[in-house]
């Protein structure tokens, strides 16, 4: 079985500064590079990793991507670009494609002043584009409104792949349940639509990683996109403001083990490999 990491970055804070939420602080602002994760795929035994952008720019994008070909272990990058810009997508997916192993694009929604950008033409016809190369898109959506923009992508592009990120940011911390539960319904009703099992920074920030405190939102997860549509996904180095690699994998594994056989094989790796299309 191929274990994959369907979400980690990498960063080099002088090159590249990161804005952290307030409660974060400067507590993730050092370098975090493949030489400082491999040794922790190789204890926790995940043989490979999505490598997914953390800036909403493109020569991230690029530095990424000439990583993925000095990295065996990157088996696949999310990149970015402009999706507001249509005429643009044709040469910019021409040129990502050639720099390394792209395999899809996210956009960071915290970051954007437009609370509608998801709703621009532009980025409809973009999203379409790269439906047609065979690409992902990918997000997290923190509201109600931003998972109505994800449900229409999805039933107006019927195929595009839409991965949503980070179990779609339930309320753990305040173990709270609606509408986050009735919108993770709505999603798996859509076939195009997969699910990261992972935390984001706005939980991760006040909150210590426990297994068991996640394991109703999983389980609610899993029950309604099926172990088909479901990837286990770190977010590091993000998680390691709740805990180390290997408890946050342990408890991802641990998690997913009332699935089967098949079913781990698929959450843990066998689903990655089919959504990225990975070669």
């Amino acid at each position: 079985m191929t274990i994959i990491d369907t979400h980690q970055h990498f960063w080099w804070i002088a090159k590249r500064p990161h804005e952290w939420p307030a409660a974060v602080g400067d507590r993730l602002d050092r370098d975090y590079t493949p030489d400082d994760l491999a040794p922790q795929l190789a204890r926790a035994g995940v043989d490979g990793t999505i490598l997914i952008q953390s800036l909403n720019d493109p020569d991230e994008t690029l530095e990424y991507l000439a990583l993925s070909r000095q990295t065996p272990w990157v088996r696949g990058v999310v990149g970015w670009m402009a999706l507001d810009r249509p005429d643009d997508v044709p040469a910019r997916l021409a040129t990502l494609r050639r720099a390394g192993k792209l395999v899809g694009f996210r956009h960071l929604l915290r970051v954007e002043s437009a609370k509608d950008w998801l709703a621009q033409p532009q980025v409809l016809d973009s999203l379409q584009q790269v439906a047609e190369a065979g690409l992902v898109f990918e997000l997290v959506p923190v509201n109600a409104e931003q998972f109505a923009h994800v449900f229409d992508f999805a039933e107006k592009i019927p195929n595009l792949r839409l991965v949503i990120d980070h179990l779609g940011r339930p309320p753990v911390p305040e173990k709270g349940w609606e509408p986050w539960a009735g919108l993770i319904r709505r999603a798996a009703e859509h076939s195009n639509i997969a699910l990261k099992l992972s935390t984001g920074i706005a939980m991760i920030a006040s909150w210590r990683w426990d297994t068991e405190a996640l394991r109703r939102y999983v389980d609610h997860a899993i029950a309604c996109f099926g172990p088909e549509r479901v990837m286990a996904a770190s977010n590091w180095p993000v998680v390691e403001l709740a805990g180390s690699y290997q408890e946050v994998w342990s408890g991802l594994t641990t998690l997913v083990a009332g699935l089967g056989p098949d079913g781990r094989r698929a959450a843990l790796g066998g689903n990655a490999a089919r959504i990225y299309r990975l070669t």
